[in-house]
């Protein structure tokens, strides 16, 4: 089984930066791809940015430019460092990781940027 806990969510005004992170443990394989969706009120979950191990990262439209992904393969842990945030960036934000033929979620944390 793979567990993923994210952290790093919060309230931050408009401008502001956070940084995420997502630990991954268990079973997990040393080639995947790891990433970041997010959820907004009323909104289908859409995705941010994806980084397979070793490949080249793929962002979202709205957030390139703002956000960055990176990770950690020793760990692992995969990080979004979010910057120049906007309102409609609020959302929750779940960390998803990829390998094999299984699909795992994190449970969410919670970006709030509001003034």
């Amino acid at each position: 089984q793979v567990q993923l806990v994210e952290s790093g969510g919060g309230l931050v005004q408009p401008g502001g930066s956070l940084r995420l992170s997502c630990a991954a443990s268990g079973s997990i394989s040393s080639i995947n791809t790891m990433g970041w969706y997010r959820q907004a009120p009323g909104k289908q979950r859409e995705l941010v940015a994806l980084i397979p191990t070793g490949g080249r990262t793929n962002y979202a439209d709205s957030v390139k430019g703002r956000f960055t992904i990176s990770r950690d393969n020793a760990k692992p842990t995969v990080y979004l460092q979010m910057n120049n945030l906007k309102p409609e960036d609020t959302a929750v934000y779940y960390c998803r990781l990829l390998q094999l033929r299984d699909g795992y979620w994190g449970q969410g944390t919670q970006v709030t940027v509001s003034s």
